[in-house]
């Protein structure tokens, strides 16, 4: 019996950094302040960054998107429909002890198809904290 083993990178401090960096430096490029969480695949923290203007509600939002990102392997911003009241998840930002949160900004970090972790980004506009996460995992890729 053959078997080939594939190793999975994990998501690594510098990939943590460089995520956080450049969601940050789109924030700026935007004027926008900002707080950028990264998390591991187990949710620990790996990165964040508060910009000193920022509010300061952005750290913990920036925390709980990528919270939400990375257990429900999804992007937040596709999300916010199903927690609504006729939703089909409507009962789930209040069914786990450590609170979801479903507004745009977070997003799954994945390496080889596989999830390795998240980064959510709060203070700017769901649509723009988005775009900020979304810049961010480009700069991963490359």
């Amino acid at each position: 019996m053959n078997t080939t083993a594939t190793t999975l990178t994990p998501l690594t401090t510098a990939d943590a950094e460089l995520l956080v960096a450049t969601a940050a430096r789109a924030a700026e490029a935007a004027g926008v302040t900002v707080s950028v969480t990264v998390l591991d695949a187990g949710g620990h923290l790996l990165a964040f960054r508060r910009d000193d203007r920022a509010v300061l509600i952005s750290g913990e939002t920036s925390t709980r998107k990528a919270y939400t990102a990375l257990q429900l392997d999804a992007a937040t911003a596709d999300l916010v429909d199903l927690v609504k009241p006729d939703g089909p998840f409507h009962s789930l930002t209040t069914a786990l002890d450590r609170p979801l949160l479903f507004i745009a900004g977070g997003l799954p970090v994945h390496r080889d198809g596989r999830l390795v972790g998240a980064i959510g980004v709060g203070g700017g506009a769901p649509d723009q904290d988005h775009s900020f996460a979304t810049a961010a995992l480009a700069e991963l890729a490359r």
